[in-house]
């Protein structure tokens, strides 16, 4: 559902058109996404915004928190595995199943 751009009642634009609200919440960065998600609670918490809105923007939300929590969960398991050492003491390493592996 994207809306035609139009700017709202306090000069803001749509949800929509919010650049990163046309990506994939797994195609931004971790920064990004939370960036977007403060955004969004922001403007939820304001309690101004009609409820398509609303719903539209904790959609969106959702989304980026879900994605969010996937990449800080594959970061939590990359840095156990390098904390691992193997037998000769040096830090050992092996592959694991990403969120792509997965989906594949």
């Amino acid at each position: 559902m994207t809306r035609a751009k139009r700017p709202d009642d306090r000069g803001e634009q749509a949800v929509s058109d919010a650049p990163d609200s046309k990506k994939k919440p797994a195609d931004l960065s971790f920064e990004d996404a939370v960036k977007r998600l403060s955004e969004i609670v922001q403007k939820l918490e304001r309690g101004d915004l009609p409820l398509e809105e609303s719903l539209l923007l904790f959609e969106e939300g959702v989304g980026l928190s879900r994605a969010s929590q996937d990449k800080l969960d594959s970061a939590q398991r990359r840095v156990e595995e390098l904390l691992g050492e193997g037998r000769d003491g040096k830090p050992r390493t092996a592959p694991f199943e990403t969120r792509g592996d997965r989906d594949g």
